[in-house]
């Protein structure tokens, strides 16, 4: 089970059995996080400056201070890679099918708000399959088409405005995501922001191998990200501020001195209230954010499986 067991003996006392070192999944978890801050930065440092970019004023840098904000629910409308799958579709690249399975996996997390390990592994495996074999510069031409058509017009205006108070103030902003870094630092790059933390798929000699480096990046992986990142550049963690929507991301609210819930899920909303964090929610579906149906997010996945499910039955009808 990669677990260790020791024997600790007090005088006096009945000796305890207790667990120490960590999990395998912990371990996935630190790797995923430590490959994150490496490629994020790597991707930041490789930017080509924007052409004909109007000159700026310039803004006094905060050196220790950062934003970091989750992408999905929370910086864009929807599930990104559900966007993203829909840009493939559109290619040609896979079948609708496997849009079908994405968008059905994002309404069942929306409404229970966990996250089954079944479907995450199914996910991860399926969007390995997809890369293995292609060159990193295609995922990333890919991403920016598929931006540019489709993720921009979903960008929520209040989160967007949250990161350019922070931007204006001088500070870092990067996005903490379990999607693809390769994407994740697509939008990051069109928002105009620092960079990107994202899932990190190993690639030898700009082909990708069709394995990850660590897991997947989230729950405790965006954590230790941010961790890994804030040493590289310096950052003090406590003059920090993390944005998210899903309580699954509380590791990374919690290594921050503030912690902001965006169009936060219930249970988010309830840890939130607790520990006396802000809330705000730019989402105009509230009766269904209060009984915890899918919004937005949810909603477009939703959407996606529908149409989907109603062309299927127009290809056999046909």
């Amino acid at each position: 089970m990669g677990e260790t067991w020791a024997r600790v003996i007090r005088p006096g006392r009945r000796p305890l059995s207790r667990k120490f070192g960590p999990s395998e999944a912990e371990v996935r978890a630190n790797l995923a996080g430590e490959a994150s801050a490496d490629a994020a930065l790597a991707l930041q440092g490789a930017r080509e400056p924007t052409p004909d970019a109007a000159p700026e004023e310039p803004v006094t840098r905060d050196l220790t201070a950062a934003a970091f904000f989750d992408v999905d629910n929370t910086m864009v409308q929807g599930a990104s890679i559900i966007h993203f799958a829909r840009g493939l579709v559109a290619r040609d690249y896979f079948d609708k099918a496997d849009l079908f399975e994405f968008a059905w996996q994002q309404v069942k997390f929306r409404v229970t708000g966990k996250e089954n390990s079944a479907d995450v592994a199914s996910g991860r495996d399926k969007a390995l399959s997809f890369v293995q074999g292609r060159s990193t510069a295609e995922l990333r031409r890919l991403g920016e088409e598929i931006y540019d058509d489709i993720i921009a017009d979903k960008i929520w205006p209040g989160t967007r405005a949250l990161a350019q108070m922070h931007l204006d103030a001088g500070q870092q902003v990067w996005l903490v995501t379990a999607t693809p870094v390769e994407l994740a630092d697509v939008i990051a790059k069109r928002l105009g922001l620092t960079g990107a933390l994202g899932t990190v798929a190993e690639s030898e000699n700009g082909v990708f191998t069709g394995r990850l480096v660590g897991d997947i990046l989230h729950g405790l992986g965006k954590a230790h990200a941010v961790r890994a990142l804030a040493i590289r550049e310096g950052l003090n963690l406590k003059r920090c501020t993390a944005y998210s929507d899903s309580h699954n991301d509380v590791p990374m609210l919690s290594v921050v001195g503030t912690a902001v819930a965006i169009n936060p899920d219930p249970d988010l909303r309830q840890v939130a209230r607790t520990r006396g964090w802000e809330i705000r929610d730019f989402r105009t579906a509230r009766k269904a954010a209060k009984v915890g149906l899918p919004t937005a997010l949810g909603l477009g996945a939703a959407g996606g499986a529908v149409a989907v499910l109603v062309g299927r039955r127009r290809d056999r009808a046909a």
